[in-house]
Protein backbone atom coordinates (compact mmCIF):
# COMPACT_ATOMS: atom_id res chain seq x y z
CA UNK A 1 0.00 0.00 0.00
CA UNK A 2 1.17 3.50 -0.79
CA UNK A 3 2.16 5.59 2.29
CA UNK A 4 1.40 9.87 2.58
CA UNK A 5 2.85 12.27 4.22
CA UNK A 6 -0.29 12.85 5.83
CA UNK A 7 -0.30 9.60 8.64
CA UNK A 8 -2.85 10.82 10.90
CA UNK A 9 -6.18 11.98 9.10
CA UNK A 10 -8.33 10.99 5.87
CA UNK A 11 -6.71 12.25 2.58
CA UNK A 12 -8.58 12.05 -0.35
CA UNK A 13 -7.09 13.44 -3.83
CA UNK A 14 -8.43 14.00 -6.98
CA UNK A 15 -11.47 11.74 -6.72
CA UNK A 16 -13.98 10.83 -8.99
CA UNK A 17 -16.89 8.75 -9.70
CA UNK A 18 -19.26 8.75 -13.25
CA UNK A 19 -22.08 6.20 -13.44
CA UNK A 20 -22.77 5.56 -17.23
CA UNK A 21 -20.99 8.39 -18.22
CA UNK A 22 -22.02 10.72 -15.70
CA UNK A 23 -20.27 12.63 -13.58
CA UNK A 24 -21.82 11.91 -9.80
CA UNK A 25 -18.65 13.12 -8.09
CA UNK A 26 -16.38 15.19 -10.06
CA UNK A 27 -12.10 15.72 -9.10
CA UNK A 28 -12.52 16.16 -5.51
CA UNK A 29 -9.38 16.60 -2.91
CA UNK A 30 -9.78 16.99 0.93
CA UNK A 31 -8.18 16.28 4.05
CA UNK A 32 -10.02 15.50 7.59
CA UNK A 33 -7.14 15.79 10.86
CA UNK A 34 -6.97 13.30 14.05
CA UNK A 35 -10.10 13.83 16.03
CA UNK A 36 -12.45 16.48 13.46
CA UNK A 37 -15.63 16.15 12.58
CA UNK A 38 -15.80 17.00 8.69
CA UNK A 39 -19.19 18.14 7.60
CA UNK A 40 -20.29 17.01 3.48
CA UNK A 41 -23.21 19.72 3.13
CA UNK A 42 -24.98 20.36 -0.11
CA UNK A 43 -28.67 19.73 -1.64
CA UNK A 44 -30.06 16.18 -2.74
CA UNK A 45 -28.18 14.30 -5.66
CA UNK A 46 -24.69 16.86 -5.36
CA UNK A 47 -22.25 14.05 -4.85
CA UNK A 48 -21.81 14.23 -1.09
CA UNK A 49 -22.90 10.30 -0.11
CA UNK A 50 -20.89 9.28 -2.75
CA UNK A 51 -18.06 10.70 -1.48
CA UNK A 52 -18.95 9.07 2.04
CA UNK A 53 -19.72 5.74 0.46
CA UNK A 54 -16.07 6.19 -1.29
CA UNK A 55 -13.98 6.78 1.67
CA UNK A 56 -16.07 3.97 3.25
CA UNK A 57 -15.64 1.66 0.03
CA UNK A 58 -19.34 1.19 -0.64
CA UNK A 59 -19.03 2.68 -4.15
CA UNK A 60 -15.98 2.42 -6.89
CA UNK A 61 -13.47 5.03 -7.12
CA UNK A 62 -13.63 6.13 -10.86
CA UNK A 63 -9.91 7.81 -10.62
CA UNK A 64 -8.02 9.32 -7.36
CA UNK A 65 -7.03 7.78 -4.29
CA UNK A 66 -8.06 7.85 -1.24
CA UNK A 67 -5.83 7.30 2.30
CA UNK A 68 -6.62 6.44 5.98
CA UNK A 69 -3.87 7.35 8.62
CA UNK A 70 -1.14 7.14 6.07
CA UNK A 71 -2.28 3.93 4.28
CA UNK A 72 -3.70 4.21 0.52
CA UNK A 73 -6.86 2.62 0.89
CA UNK A 74 -8.19 3.18 -2.69
CA UNK A 75 -8.73 -0.31 -3.71
CA UNK A 76 -9.56 -2.31 -0.11
CA UNK A 77 -12.95 -3.64 0.95
CA UNK A 78 -14.59 -1.69 3.72
CA UNK A 79 -13.25 -4.54 6.31
CA UNK A 80 -10.08 -3.71 5.68
CA UNK A 81 -10.41 0.18 6.07
CA UNK A 82 -10.98 0.56 9.62
CA UNK A 83 -14.12 3.04 9.05
CA UNK A 84 -17.29 2.32 10.84
CA UNK A 85 -21.01 4.06 9.06
CA UNK A 86 -23.93 4.85 10.69
CA UNK A 87 -27.24 5.18 8.79
CA UNK A 88 -30.07 7.34 8.61
CA UNK A 89 -32.13 4.41 8.85
CA UNK A 90 -30.15 3.38 11.88
CA UNK A 91 -30.92 -0.65 10.88
CA UNK A 92 -30.86 -2.18 14.07
CA UNK A 93 -31.54 -5.82 14.25
CA UNK A 94 -35.24 -5.92 15.69
CA UNK A 95 -35.09 -9.35 17.38
CA UNK A 96 -31.79 -8.53 19.29
CA UNK A 97 -32.02 -6.34 22.44
CA UNK A 98 -29.56 -3.22 22.55
CA UNK A 99 -26.83 -5.04 24.13
CA UNK A 100 -27.31 -7.64 21.55
CA UNK A 101 -27.38 -4.90 19.02
CA UNK A 102 -24.26 -2.84 20.44
CA UNK A 103 -21.90 -5.72 21.31
CA UNK A 104 -22.80 -7.75 17.21
CA UNK A 105 -19.89 -6.73 15.95
CA UNK A 106 -17.39 -8.34 18.31
CA UNK A 107 -19.22 -11.22 18.59
CA UNK A 108 -17.89 -11.85 14.70
CA UNK A 109 -15.00 -10.96 15.04
CA UNK A 110 -14.44 -13.78 17.68
CA UNK A 111 -13.72 -11.30 20.81
CA UNK A 112 -13.32 -13.23 23.93
CA UNK A 113 -16.77 -12.56 25.55
CA UNK A 114 -15.87 -11.41 28.54
CA UNK A 115 -14.18 -8.59 27.20
CA UNK A 116 -16.88 -8.13 24.45
CA UNK A 117 -18.92 -7.65 27.26
CA UNK A 118 -17.41 -4.90 29.11
CA UNK A 119 -16.26 -3.04 26.09
CA UNK A 120 -20.22 -3.40 25.50
CA UNK A 121 -21.30 -2.35 28.73
CA UNK A 122 -18.46 0.71 28.26
CA UNK A 123 -20.13 2.00 24.88
CA UNK A 124 -23.61 1.68 26.30
CA UNK A 125 -22.88 4.10 29.29
CA UNK A 126 -21.05 6.77 26.86
CA UNK A 127 -23.87 7.07 24.74
CA UNK A 128 -26.36 6.78 28.27
CA UNK A 129 -28.06 3.54 27.22
CA UNK A 130 -26.79 1.25 29.92
CA UNK A 131 -30.04 1.22 31.56
CA UNK A 132 -32.00 0.34 28.59
CA UNK A 133 -29.94 -2.31 27.64
CA UNK A 134 -32.05 -5.48 27.47
CA UNK A 135 -34.80 -3.63 25.62
CA UNK A 136 -35.63 -3.96 21.49
CA UNK A 137 -35.54 -1.36 19.43
CA UNK A 138 -39.34 -1.59 18.91
CA UNK A 139 -39.70 -0.80 22.28
CA UNK A 140 -37.33 2.65 22.04
CA UNK A 141 -38.07 5.87 20.91
CA UNK A 142 -36.20 7.60 17.98
CA UNK A 143 -33.18 9.30 20.21
CA UNK A 144 -32.80 6.22 21.93
CA UNK A 145 -32.39 4.00 18.52
CA UNK A 146 -30.31 6.50 17.28
CA UNK A 147 -28.14 6.30 20.02
CA UNK A 148 -28.04 2.43 19.85
CA UNK A 149 -27.17 2.67 16.47
CA UNK A 150 -24.29 5.18 17.34
CA UNK A 151 -22.91 2.92 19.82
CA UNK A 152 -22.52 0.14 17.49
CA UNK A 153 -20.82 1.59 14.78
CA UNK A 154 -18.18 3.09 17.43
CA UNK A 155 -17.69 -0.50 19.82
CA UNK A 156 -15.13 -1.19 16.92
CA UNK A 157 -12.70 1.62 17.68
CA UNK A 158 -12.81 2.78 13.77
CA UNK A 159 -10.40 5.50 13.12
CA UNK A 160 -13.00 7.15 11.35
CA UNK A 161 -17.51 6.72 12.07
CA UNK A 162 -19.02 7.72 8.28
CA UNK A 163 -22.49 9.08 9.34
CA UNK A 164 -24.92 9.58 6.85
CA UNK A 165 -27.75 12.22 7.53
CA UNK A 166 -27.82 10.65 11.09
CA UNK A 167 -30.14 13.49 12.25
CA UNK A 168 -32.72 12.92 9.68
CA UNK A 169 -35.13 10.59 11.03
CA UNK A 170 -35.71 12.65 13.97
CA UNK A 171 -37.98 15.50 14.71
CA UNK A 172 -36.80 19.06 15.45
CA UNK A 173 -36.28 19.14 19.19
CA UNK A 174 -34.90 15.82 19.14
CA UNK A 175 -32.03 16.79 16.39
CA UNK A 176 -31.09 20.12 18.53
CA UNK A 177 -31.00 17.61 21.22
CA UNK A 178 -29.24 14.91 19.71
CA UNK A 179 -26.48 17.73 17.51
CA UNK A 180 -25.14 18.65 21.26
CA UNK A 181 -24.93 14.58 22.66
CA UNK A 182 -23.30 13.86 18.85
CA UNK A 183 -20.37 16.73 19.45
CA UNK A 184 -19.41 15.68 22.73
CA UNK A 185 -19.53 11.48 21.90
CA UNK A 186 -16.73 12.52 19.26
CA UNK A 187 -14.78 14.49 22.03
CA UNK A 188 -14.89 11.59 24.59
CA UNK A 189 -14.09 9.20 22.04
CA UNK A 190 -11.44 11.23 19.99
CA UNK A 191 -12.78 9.11 16.80
CA UNK A 192 -13.02 11.83 13.73
CA UNK A 193 -16.40 12.16 12.34
CA UNK A 194 -17.48 12.35 8.43
CA UNK A 195 -20.90 13.50 8.31
CA UNK A 196 -23.11 14.15 5.58
CA UNK A 197 -26.46 16.69 5.83
CA UNK A 198 -27.94 18.70 3.68
CA UNK A 199 -29.24 20.87 7.05
CA UNK A 200 -27.01 23.92 7.17
CA UNK A 201 -27.86 24.13 10.81
CA UNK A 202 -26.52 20.53 11.67
CA UNK A 203 -23.74 21.77 9.19
CA UNK A 204 -22.45 25.10 10.98
CA UNK A 205 -23.01 23.95 14.78
CA UNK A 206 -21.25 20.62 14.77
CA UNK A 207 -18.28 20.62 12.23
CA UNK A 208 -14.71 21.66 12.49
CA UNK A 209 -14.64 21.45 8.64
CA UNK A 210 -17.75 22.35 6.44
CA UNK A 211 -17.07 21.46 2.70
CA UNK A 212 -20.06 23.03 0.31
CA UNK A 213 -20.76 20.72 -2.37
CA UNK A 214 -23.49 20.76 -5.74
CA UNK A 215 -23.38 19.60 -9.27
CA UNK A 216 -21.07 16.77 -8.47
CA UNK A 217 -18.40 19.43 -7.29
CA UNK A 218 -17.06 21.04 -4.13
CA UNK A 219 -17.71 24.73 -3.96
CA UNK A 220 -15.90 25.54 -0.88
CA UNK A 221 -13.90 24.34 2.16
CA UNK A 222 -13.59 26.16 5.12
CA UNK A 223 -14.55 25.92 8.89
CA UNK A 224 -18.36 27.34 9.33
CA UNK A 225 -17.43 30.76 10.25
CA UNK A 226 -15.59 30.86 7.37
CA UNK A 227 -18.14 30.01 4.73
CA UNK A 228 -20.12 31.90 6.38
CA UNK A 229 -18.42 35.05 6.58
CA UNK A 230 -16.41 35.02 3.48
CA UNK A 231 -19.14 32.47 0.30
CA UNK A 232 -16.69 32.38 -2.26
CA UNK A 233 -19.46 31.82 -5.61
CA UNK A 234 -22.93 32.24 -6.04
CA UNK A 235 -24.20 29.08 -5.15
CA UNK A 236 -22.33 28.98 -1.44
CA UNK A 237 -23.73 32.45 -0.75
CA UNK A 238 -27.22 31.81 -1.97
CA UNK A 239 -27.00 28.02 0.18
CA UNK A 240 -25.61 29.28 3.13
CA UNK A 241 -26.96 31.52 5.13
CA UNK A 242 -29.46 34.46 4.79
CA UNK A 243 -27.46 36.26 2.17
CA UNK A 244 -29.07 38.76 0.02
CA UNK A 245 -27.63 38.51 -3.63
CA UNK A 246 -27.37 41.28 -5.97
CA UNK A 247 -26.12 40.95 -9.79
CA UNK A 248 -24.73 44.30 -11.52
CA UNK A 249 -21.89 45.18 -14.40
CA UNK A 250 -18.41 45.81 -13.00
CA UNK A 251 -17.66 49.24 -13.90
CA UNK A 252 -14.28 50.18 -11.84
CA UNK A 253 -11.56 48.64 -9.79
CA UNK A 254 -9.87 51.01 -7.13
CA UNK A 255 -7.74 48.35 -4.98
CA UNK A 256 -9.65 45.92 -3.18
CA UNK A 257 -13.43 47.52 -3.94
CA UNK A 258 -15.17 47.62 -7.24
CA UNK A 259 -18.31 49.88 -7.89
CA UNK A 260 -20.85 47.68 -9.62
CA UNK A 261 -23.63 49.29 -11.59
CA UNK A 262 -27.10 47.49 -10.75
CA UNK A 263 -30.21 49.41 -12.89
CA UNK A 264 -29.97 53.08 -11.64
CA UNK A 265 -28.20 51.96 -8.47
CA UNK A 266 -24.44 51.98 -8.10
CA UNK A 267 -22.71 49.73 -5.45
CA UNK A 268 -19.16 49.82 -3.70
CA UNK A 269 -18.42 46.49 -3.23
CA UNK A 270 -15.13 44.13 -1.50
CA UNK A 271 -13.50 42.19 -3.67
CA UNK A 272 -11.83 39.03 -1.58
CA UNK A 273 -8.71 38.08 -2.15
CA UNK A 274 -9.24 34.99 -3.74
CA UNK A 275 -10.58 36.95 -6.75
CA UNK A 276 -7.54 38.31 -8.60
CA UNK A 277 -9.02 39.20 -12.26
CA UNK A 278 -12.24 41.35 -12.09
CA UNK A 279 -12.90 42.52 -16.01
CA UNK A 280 -14.19 46.07 -16.13
CA UNK A 281 -17.73 45.87 -17.85
CA UNK A 282 -18.15 42.49 -16.49
CA UNK A 283 -21.67 41.01 -14.94
CA UNK A 284 -21.00 40.08 -11.35
CA UNK A 285 -22.92 39.06 -8.77
CA UNK A 286 -22.44 40.37 -4.86
CA UNK A 287 -24.22 38.96 -1.45
CA UNK A 288 -24.57 41.22 1.67
CA UNK A 289 -25.14 38.93 4.84
CA UNK A 290 -28.88 39.76 6.15
CA UNK A 291 -27.33 40.53 9.69
CA UNK A 292 -25.02 43.19 8.11
CA UNK A 293 -27.85 45.44 6.78
CA UNK A 294 -29.70 48.67 7.95
CA UNK A 295 -32.82 50.23 7.60
CA UNK A 296 -33.17 53.87 7.42
CA UNK A 297 -30.87 56.32 5.54
CA UNK A 298 -27.67 56.60 6.91
CA UNK A 299 -24.97 58.64 5.98
CA UNK A 300 -22.32 56.18 6.93
CA UNK A 301 -23.07 53.95 4.86
CA UNK A 302 -21.96 53.66 1.31
CA UNK A 303 -24.29 51.68 -0.48
CA UNK A 304 -28.29 52.61 -0.47
CA UNK A 305 -31.39 51.03 -1.75
CA UNK A 306 -34.93 51.30 -1.46
CA UNK A 307 -37.68 48.81 -0.88
CA UNK A 308 -41.05 48.45 -0.56
CA UNK A 309 -42.25 45.96 3.08
CA UNK A 310 -43.48 42.46 2.61
CA UNK A 311 -43.16 40.74 6.16
CA UNK A 312 -41.53 40.03 8.91
CA UNK A 313 -40.21 36.73 10.27
CA UNK A 314 -39.63 35.63 13.50
CA UNK A 315 -37.14 33.51 15.48
CA UNK A 316 -36.15 33.51 18.82
CA UNK A 317 -34.85 37.05 19.78
CA UNK A 318 -34.15 37.64 15.83
CA UNK A 319 -36.75 39.23 13.34
CA UNK A 320 -35.78 39.41 9.84
CA UNK A 321 -37.94 42.33 7.67
CA UNK A 322 -38.44 41.52 4.26
CA UNK A 323 -38.34 44.20 1.58
CA UNK A 324 -39.15 43.99 -2.29
CA UNK A 325 -36.25 46.00 -4.00
CA UNK A 326 -37.58 44.92 -7.62
CA UNK A 327 -39.43 42.98 -8.92
CA UNK A 328 -39.24 39.06 -7.85
CA UNK A 329 -35.73 40.91 -6.20
CA UNK A 330 -36.50 40.15 -2.11
CA UNK A 331 -33.68 41.77 0.21
CA UNK A 332 -33.62 40.19 4.25
CA UNK A 333 -32.54 42.76 7.22
CA UNK A 334 -31.92 40.67 10.32
CA UNK A 335 -31.39 42.69 13.57
CA UNK A 336 -32.08 41.91 17.52
CA UNK A 337 -35.85 42.23 18.22
CA UNK A 338 -35.05 44.43 21.05
CA UNK A 339 -32.72 47.04 18.99
CA UNK A 340 -35.74 47.40 16.69
CA UNK A 341 -38.30 49.85 17.18
CA UNK A 342 -39.93 50.04 13.86
CA UNK A 343 -42.70 48.23 12.77
CA UNK A 344 -44.03 48.72 9.10
CA UNK A 345 -46.84 48.51 7.03
CA UNK A 346 -47.01 46.26 3.92
CA UNK A 347 -46.29 47.97 0.91
CA UNK A 348 -44.44 51.08 3.07
CA UNK A 349 -41.46 52.14 1.63
CA UNK A 350 -37.86 52.14 2.93
CA UNK A 351 -34.24 52.68 2.69
CA UNK A 352 -31.60 50.18 2.62
CA UNK A 353 -28.33 50.66 3.84
CA UNK A 354 -24.89 48.74 4.26
CA UNK A 355 -21.43 49.31 4.68
CA UNK A 356 -18.61 49.03 1.66
CA UNK A 357 -16.92 46.13 3.37
CA UNK A 358 -20.34 44.09 3.88
CA UNK A 359 -20.85 43.40 0.36
CA UNK A 360 -19.06 40.78 -1.07
CA UNK A 361 -18.60 40.02 -4.76
CA UNK A 362 -18.29 36.29 -6.00
CA UNK A 363 -17.28 34.26 -8.12
CA UNK A 364 -19.20 31.78 -10.69
CA UNK A 365 -20.69 28.58 -9.21
CA UNK A 366 -18.09 25.68 -10.54
CA UNK A 367 -19.78 23.15 -12.52
CA UNK A 368 -18.44 19.49 -13.53
CA UNK A 369 -18.27 20.31 -17.14
CA UNK A 370 -15.53 23.04 -15.95
CA UNK A 371 -13.34 20.58 -14.85
CA UNK A 372 -11.00 18.63 -16.59
CA UNK A 373 -11.52 15.64 -16.46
Amino acid sequence: MTETSNTDGIVVEHVSHSYDNVPVLQDVSLEVGSREILTLLGPSGCGKTTLLRMIGGLEEVTAGRIFISGKEVTDLPPSHRDTSMMFQSFALFPHRTVFQNVGFSLKMQGIDRSIADRRTWAMLETVAMDQLATRRPADLSGGQQQRVALARALISEPTVLLLDEPLGALDYNLRQTMMVELKKIQQDTGITFIMVTHSQQEAMSMADKVIVMSDAVVQQIGSSREIHENPRNRFVADFIGNNNMFKGVIRSRSGSMVFVEAGDQLFYIRVPEHIRHVPIGQEAHFSVRADLMHTGDNPEMANKVEGTYVATEFLGTLETDVFEVGPGHFVHVEQHRHLSDSSYRVGEREILCFAADSGMLLEETRRAEDIGA
